[in-house]
């Protein structure tokens, strides 16, 4: 108590922020209980959206590394650097190059706000002990001069190494984790560029146990999402068309688990699916034989057959979306018209604003409220504020990926899976969609309360342990009859422990 009383004393959140880190140096047992007894008001604090303006100033505030950062000039030595964290039994790595970080772009070394952020949350959240967790950062320079300027910046002061180097590195580097730490060490990717994210998800998945959240865990919670407006709405997957406002890393994570979605759940063929869905980057709509090229093979399953078209509002209105999707942190983008436009077609649009931070949202819940009557199924990446209108109460829900990536990563560590399938990120959103109760969907919430988040981290675990055992990707034997008894055995807990030696008493005819 006297903690929180002490942080609600700073009134700006960076400098509430730094409370939380010098608390985390001080007292790790204290941080964790106050974070894990707080979540729904701390979170914001320590993750985003506060996080983004805590990593630009990273240098300016930096006292003492709380993770590990390896330097490109490394290279060659980077288990020996490993070596140096002073944990053996590490079992979770989050791991960035900084180059894209939330919607802010490179931040080079000053991205380790992130790992160190989100494997807070492994530990509020999901229970996983700290000590068995590494934020990692790799250090390959910027490309932003204002922070190679920058006096404060504390990482390598060159542009980024890239090429074939760069790919050695990161190579040597997975290596060595697997080489100190073990096979079935959960590596985390965090924030890197759009096409290395994808390469080092499609290189690694298969050799590694590793998965990145931009691409997985945004798609799995945004599916999760869906799936309870599809129960808002009383409609299916199939009965809608889907449009996304940017097709990166995240854009192309969440269309795909929706076809891979449609198909599970009802009989859909993924050919048949992707038809459904249509993306739009930063040339325009998405189609075949663009003029303007620039369609990866990421993107080429969802270039349909239809004239080349540039503008948000005029795609909407062609299109006419069901269900409007943005990932790609262009603010305001989702304009007043495009929403009404959205409604005039739509008795429930659905509109999700994703982009970190609060700055970069396609839109606020307020405007999505009020420009479509008080009618849209609405969700954020970052939080918005209780809305009061139309002789209603709002209470918009935040697509946040802690509803995911905590849950899914201790039912991957609890039950030594070796490698992460899609599908256990769509069972994740499918337990965390059945969370979602009568009542959280009468104020416009599609997803459960934070302040539960503990539980439903439990539970997202438990059904990944029972998919990976009745699939055969578990590796922890003998089984355990009951998977959530066994995953609760295994977390942390952040009360103080009694003091007093252990007392028993022995049979009173041995002390006669």
């Amino acid at each position: 108590e006297n903690c929180l009383r002490n942080l609600r004393r700073f009134q700006d959140p960076l400098n509430q922020y730094m409370y939380m880190v010098d608390l985390l140096d001080r007292n790790e047992r204290l941080f964790y209980k106050l974070l894990s007894e707080n979540i729904q008001e701390l979170m914001p604090i320590v993750y985003t959206p506060t996080v983004g303006l805590a990593c630009q100033k990273f240098g300016l505030a930096f006292k003492r590394p709380q993770g590990l950062f390896i330097t490109i000039h490394d290279k060659g030595h980077v288990y020996d650097v490993l070596k140096n964290w002073p944990e053996s039994d590490v079992r979770a790595i989050v791991v960035t190059d900084g180059e894209r970080i939330l919607g802010l772009g490179d931040l080079g070394a000053q991205g380790m706000g992130i790992p160190v952020g989100k494997l807070a949350l492994y530990t509020a959240l999901a229970g996983i002990p700290p000590h068995q967790t590494l934020p990692i950062t790799l250090d390959v320079g910027t490309n932003r001069k204002e922070l190679l300027e920058d006096i404060d910046y504390i990482g390598l002061r060159h542009t980024r190494v890239t090429g074939d180097e760069y790919d050695e590195f990161i190579d040597e580097f997975m290596q060595a984790v697997v080489k100190r730490y073990g096979q079935n060490t959960l590596i985390q990717f965090e924030d890197f560029g759009n096409q290395n994210a994808f390469r080092f998800l499609e290189k690694y998945r298969d050799q590694y146990c590793t998965f990145n959240d931009d691409i997985q865990g945004t798609a799995s919670v945004a599916v999760a999402g869906v799936l309870a407006a599809l129960k808002a709405t009383n409609t299916r997957l199939k009965d809608h068309t889907f449009l996304f406002q940017g097709a990166g890393e995240a854009a192309i994570g969440i269309a795909n688990l929706i076809a891979m979605a449609m198909e599970k759940r009802e009989g859909v063929p993924r050919e048949e699916a992707l038809k459904n869905i249509w993306l739009k980057d930063s040339r325009g709509l998405i189609v075949k034989d663009r003029p303007e090229g620039g369609i990866s093979h990421h993107k080429a399953d969802f270039a349909h057959p239809h004239k080349p078209m540039k503008d948000l509002g005029e795609i909407v209105k062609e299109l006419k979306p069901t269900v409007l999707i943005g990932a790609a942190a262009i603010p305001k983008v989702f304009t007043p018209e495009i929403i009404r436009d959205m409604a005039s077609f739509n008795e429930s649009p659905i509109i999700f604003a994703l982009s970190n931070p609060t700055s970069q949202a396609e839109c606020t819940a307020e405007e999505a409220y009020t420009h479509s009557d008080g009618r849209a199924v609405f969700a954020s990446g970052s939080p918005f504020p209780v809305f009061e209108g139309f002789g209603k109460r709002y209470e918009p829900g935040q697509g946040n990926n802690a509803y995911i990536f905590p849950g899914a990563s201790l039912g991957v560590i609890a039950t030594g899976i070796f490698h992460i399938s899609d599908s256990v990120f769509l069972s994740s959103a499918e337990a965390l969609a059945d969370m979602v109760t009568d009542e959280d969907l009468k104020v416009g919430r599609l997803y459960p309360p934070l302040s539960n988040i503990r539980e439903i981290s439990v539970k997202i675990a438990k059904k990944v342990a029972e998919e990976a055992y009745a699939d055969g990707t578990a590796s922890t034997y003998p089984e355990p009859q009951d998977k959530e008894a066994f995953i609760r055995s295994t977390l942390y807990d952040y009360e103080y422990d009694n003091a007093l030696p252990t007392l028993y008493s022995w049979p009173k005819v041995t002390l006669s």
